[in-house]
Parts: structure tokens; C-alpha cells; sequence
């Protein structure tokens, strides 16, 4: 029984000293994202032309290196500043590569932040000068948004900071579990945060 007892005690204080180490437990940064694309070099002309993108480096191997399985591939890694990395694999020996025909077109996607609305339009006329569709400016008001599709369809948002930012973020920080707990139970757009989009939808 005493022998027991011991084993439990011992046990318990294993666990409570693994819970307060995983407190400790921080990420630093995301390392980087990567997405499939149909063509290593259009994707990295895209993204250099089109985002000014530095193409930081390729790794390419007939085998995976995590699972050790023949997969030919070549990788990208492209410099979407501040630190942040957005990567590519081309698969050649792959089916070619699909979307989720569940998911809505407008719900995966890649967004970049920039500095503010000059620059956010800058790359607007720049994009379309390209031949690229761009949708917006979208008034999310915490932020300004367009929206377009790079050669692989992968959907990509530029998004700038309104000034007023600092203090509607504030408003949502408020309300976001009591958004997340309604929503739990009913699957219906809480209203706490309406004011958000109430001009791009026509709501005012």
C-alpha cells in the first residue's frame, strides 16, 4: 500500500513538472509555408515579378527526406519579409494537383501584409498593369484588402493596417470568446463584432 502510494505521489509530481515545462514552451516564428504549385519557375517569376519576393533558395531530391519515399521534387523558398518564408514544391510524377471541391474558392489563401493604403494601391495598379485580376479594395476596417490568383490558383490577400487599428482590435480582443462560445452552440454569425464589415456589406 505505502509502495502504492509512492508511485502515485511520484507520478503526480512527473506530471505537474512536465505541465509547468510545457508552459514554458514558446514558438518563435513561423519557419515557413509551403504549398504545392504546377511550375517551380512560373511560380518563382510570379512571385519576384508580381510581390517583389527575393527567391532565397531551391533544395531538390528523388527522395523525401521525412518519409524516405522515391518522390522527385524541387522546393522554393521565397522571402516574404520580416522574417517570414513562403515556400513551393513542384511534384512532377503527381497527379496534377486539385482543390477541395467543398471548401469555397475565397477560404484558403495566402495573405501578406504591407505598409498602408499607398502601397496596398501601388501593388494594386502594379498587379493589374500584369494582367492580373485583382479584386478590391475590400473594407475588412481593421484592415483594406485585395485579393488575386497566382499561376498555381492558390488565392492571395495583400492587406494594410487602418489607422484606427490599434483601437478596433481592442474592441474585438473583448469579445472574441463570447463570439467563439455562441458560435459553438448555434453555428450562427455572432453579432457582437457587426460593426466590422457593416460598410462593405451595405449594413450602415
Amino acid at each position: 500500500m505505502f509502495l502504492c502510494m509512492m508511485i502515485i505521489i511520484a507520478n503526480a509530481t512527473i506530471l505537474e513538472e512536465i505541465e509547468m515545462n510545457v508552459q514554458n514552451l514558446k514558438l518563435d516564428q513561423i519557419h515557413h509555408v509551403a504549398y504545392r504549385c504546377k511550375d517551380a519557375k512560373e511560380t518563382v517569376e510570379f512571385y519576384t515579378k508580381m510581390l517583389n519576393m527575393e527567391f532565397v533558395l531551391a533544395i531538390a531530391e528523388d527522395k523525401v527526406p521525412s518519409t524516405h519515399e522515391p518522390d522527385p521534387y524541387m522546393h522554393l523558398f521565397l522571402d516574404a519579409g520580416n522574417g517570414n518564408v513562403l515556400a513551393f514544391f513542384e511534384l512532377p510524377t503527381k497527379p496534377e494537383m486539385g482543390r477541395d471541391p467543398n471548401t469555397p474558392i475565397w477560404v484558403q489563401h495566402i495573405a501578406f501584409k504591407v505598409k498602408d493604403r499607398a502601397t496596398l494601391l501601388g501593388f494594386k495598379e502594379h498587379l493589374e498593369a500584369q494582367g492580373v485580376d485583382v479584386l478590391g479594395v475590400t473594407d475588412h476596417s481593421i484592415f483594406h484588402s485585395i485579393y488575386f490568383f497566382d499561376p498555381s490558383g492558390h488565392r492571395v490577400e495583400l492587406a494594410c493596417p487602418d489607422p484606427k487599428e490599434a483601437e478596433m482590435l481592442e474592441r474585438l480582443d473583448a469579445v472574441k470568446w463570447d463570439m467563439l462560445e455562441e458560435w459553438s452552440r448555434t453555428k450562427k454569425a455572432p453579432q457582437h463584432a457587426d460593426w466590422l464589415h457593416a460598410k462593405e456589406l451595405g449594413k450602415e
